[in-house]
C-alpha cells in the first residue's frame, strides 16, 4: 500500500511535463506564451530593453538558440531547438545553460517550469518561438515600424483609433472620405470635433443611416492634432 501510495505521488510530481491528452496543434503557443512568460521575458519584437528586466528577451532567446543547437542535418535544426527549449524549460541546469557568463550572472538560472506547464504546452510554446521569433518577421515589423514613423502625427492618431477603418481619404466606404469632411467643417472646425467625440447619426445622406459612433476616449490635445490632419484634405 505504502509503494502505491509513493508511485502515485511520484506521478503527480512529475506529471507537469508529461504529455496531456490535448494535442500540440490545438493548443495556442501564442496565448500560452503571453500567459506562462511575460512576467519575465520581454515579449516584443524588436524587443524593449530594461534595466530591471528579470530574463532575457524572447527574441534574443530564439535567435541566439538557433545558432547554439548543432544538429547533424540543417533542416533539423529548429526542430532540434525546440527539443532542447522543452527540456530546458522543465529541467534546467548550469550545465544547460546557453547564456554568457554575464547574462547568468544578471539573470541567473531560469527555475524550472515543470510544475507550471505540461510537457504539450511546453512544445507549443517552443514552436511558437522559433516560429513567430525570426529574421523575416523582424524585417516585415522593423519595415511596418518606419511607415508609421514617417506618417504625420495626425494619421498616427487615426491609425490608433482606427479612423481609416470608416473613412478613406478620397472615397467613400462606410463613411464619407476625409476630403468630403474637409470641405464640410473647413469653416467649422469644433463642429467637427462634437461629432467625433459625441458620434452623430443622419448628417451625410451618402451614409445609408451609418451611425458615428462616439470617441470620448480621444483627448483633447490628440482631437486637435487629428482635426487639423482631416482639414489638410480641404480641396480649396
Amino acid at each position: 500500500m505504502l509503494k502505491l501510495l509513493f508511485i502515485s505521488f511520484l506521478l503527480l510530481i512529475f506529471s507537469a511535463c508529461v504529455d496531456n491528452n490535448k494535442p500540440i496543434e490545438k493548443l495556442d503557443g501564442k496565448k500560452l506564451t503571453e500567459l506562462k512568460c511575460a512576467s519575465c521575458h520581454n515579449l516584443n519584437m524588436p524587443p524593449i530593453i530594461s534595466n530591471d528586466e528579470l530574463a532575457p528577451p524572447m527574441m534574443a532567446i530564439a535567435f541566439h538558440m538557433r545558432n547554439f543547437v548543432k544538429p547533424e542535418n540543417e533542416s533539423q535544426r529548429t526542430s532540434k531547438a525546440i527539443e532542447f527549449v522543452v527540456d530546458y524549460m522543465c529541467y534546467p541546469s548550469l550545465e544547460k545553460a546557453f547564456c554568457d557568463k554575464e547574462s547568468l550572472k544578471r539573470y541567473g538560472l531560469m527555475p524550472s517550469q515543470k510544475e507550471n506547464l505540461t510537457q504539450d504546452e511546453a512544445k507549443a510554446i517552443a514552436s511558437y518561438m522559433f516560429r513567430h521569433y525570426t529574421q523575416e518577421n523582424l524585417t516585415k515589423i522593423q519595415k511596418e515600424q518606419a511607415e508609421y514613423d514617417a506618417h504625420p502625427p495626425g494619421k498616427k492618431i487615426a491609425l490608433q483609433y482606427r479612423c481609416l477603418g470608416c473613412h478613406k481619404t478620397d472615397k467613400k466606404i462606410i463613411g464619407p472620405s476625409l476630403t468630403d469632411i474637409a470641405h464640410k467643417y473647413v469653416s467649422s472646425k469644433s463642429t467637427m470635433i462634437n461629432s467625433i467625440k459625441n458620434g452623430s447619426k443622419g448628417r451625410w445622406s451618402s451614409s445609408n443611416g451609418a451611425i458615428m459612433p462616439p470617441f470620448k476616449q480621444i483627448g483633447d490635445n490628440e482631437m486637435e492634432i487629428l482635426s487639423a490632419w482631416i482639414l489638410t484634405f480641404n480641396p480649396q
